[in-house]
């Protein structure tokens, strides 16, 4: 497989500001979000559900159809159309947003997976694809099968690891920006006690799909973890030794453990962190380590922009690149009638500038300018 730059675009080129992170709270001002929603939909409080989860589901129904008939108020929404790059969250999403709705639809999931024969493998409503370059293909098989593309119909894009950072192709530059995000927080947090190697082989341990159950697979319960135990309250092998144990089981049990050895936090800033996330965390909110977020807004910026000079391979491996295949097909999808409207999981603060960035000209990541990438 080889690449080809395509110039320098930004996602909202595509998608203007039609566009929700974690929060679901969307970028357009016209429309409204969870917090203005959740009462709409009978909930007993506010909460922010996670992708996979049904209510999710119902939230983003709601803002689709009010976002169509912003400039379409005739039309009514019936069919999707959902591109993404994983199975489990992308066509769990996928699926949850037809059982939420009534409409018919199909999931085009994808990677690149260049040692591979290319392979196109069909399981019901899912289109799955080892290349990126098979979504036109897709766009044709809907076609054929008699799904209609008009003002009736929403295409929804995944934005990480599928419109930006491809799956297989440049999604290593989007972890390592979310790497350096946990390791400066947790290094300043740390100060002198703060030890690179013990640090690694914690990270790299504990991300890992075996302790998903302890973890819930949430980048801010690791990094917490990670930097308990870097301030030494526990060491690796014995928290290991017990989660294998069923002695602690869940990152709750964890904090609420912590909590209780509070006085053994070894200095007052520590304990000031300690305190915010527990807050965070008793109050439901998923993104409870928010410097850590602060720091990867920070370090994924710095991997948005041009790379004078660069190769196609030089940029994929250096910044967070447009996935030309899923621009062109979404210019496609729109030019026929289809609403587009982004959804990224990625917490709105690591997103989205703090408000003394935005004086200083920061932005919301869909509107950073960065290379198009797709194959030659």
């Amino acid at each position: 497989m080889s690449y080809e730059i395509y110039g320098l675009t930004t996602l909202h080129a595509t998608l203007g500001d039609l566009v929700v992170y974690r929060n679901l709270e969307p970028a357009d001002p016209r429309l409204p979000g969870l917090k203005m929603l959740w009462r709409e939909l009978g909930w007993p409080e506010y909460r922010i559900p996670r992708k996979a989860d049904l209510d999710y589901a119902q939230v983003l129904a709601l803002i689709l159809k009010r976002t169509r008939a912003l400039d379409a108020p005739t039309a009514r929404l019936e069919r999707v159309l959902y591109v993404g790059d994983t199975r489990l969250l992308d066509g769990g999403a996928f699926h949850n947003l037809l059982e939420a709705t009534g409409w018919t639809g199909y999931a085009f999931i994808a990677r690149d997976e260049p040692n591979k024969a290319e392979q196109i493998t069909l399981e019901g409503d899912w289109y799955l694809a080892n290349r990126w370059h098979a979504l036109p293909g897709f766009i044709e098989f809907v076609a054929g099968k008699g799904f209609v593309i008009d003002e009736n119909t929403v295409a929804v894009i995944d934005l990480d690891k599928t419109f930006i950072g491809a799956r297989g192709r440049n999604d290593k530059v989007i972890d390592a920006a979310r790497l350096e995000g946990v390791q400066h927080t947790i290094a300043g947090l740390l100060g002198a006690r703060f030890d690179q190697r013990a640090f690694d082989t914690a990270y790299a341990e504990l991300n890992q799909p075996p302790y998903h159950p302890f973890t819930a697979d949430n980048q801010d319960y690791l990094a917490y973890i990670c930097l308990i135990l870097g301030a030494r309250l526990y060491p690796l092998d014995s928290l290991i030794g017990m989660i294998q144990a069923g002695r602690m089981r869940s990152f709750h049990e964890f904090i609420a453990d912590v909590q209780r050895r509070r006085a053994e936090i070894p200095d007052d800033g520590l304990r000031t962190i300690h305190d915010d996330i527990w807050a965070n965390v008793q109050r439901g909110d998923p993104t409870p380590f928010k410097a850590f977020r602060y720091n990867e807004y920070l370090a994924t910026v710095a991997r948005f922009g041009d790379l004078p000079g660069a190769t196609a391979e030089e940029a994929l491996a250096e910044r967070i690149v447009i996935t030309e295949e899923v621009r062109r097909a979404a210019l496609v999808l729109r030019e026929k009638g289809a609403l587009l409207f982004g959804v990224s999981d990625k917490p709105d603060e690591a997103s989205l500038p703090q408000p003394q960035q935005v004086a200083g000209g920061w932005q919301a990541l869909h509107r950073l300018e960065t290379m198009a990438v797709g194959e030659a």
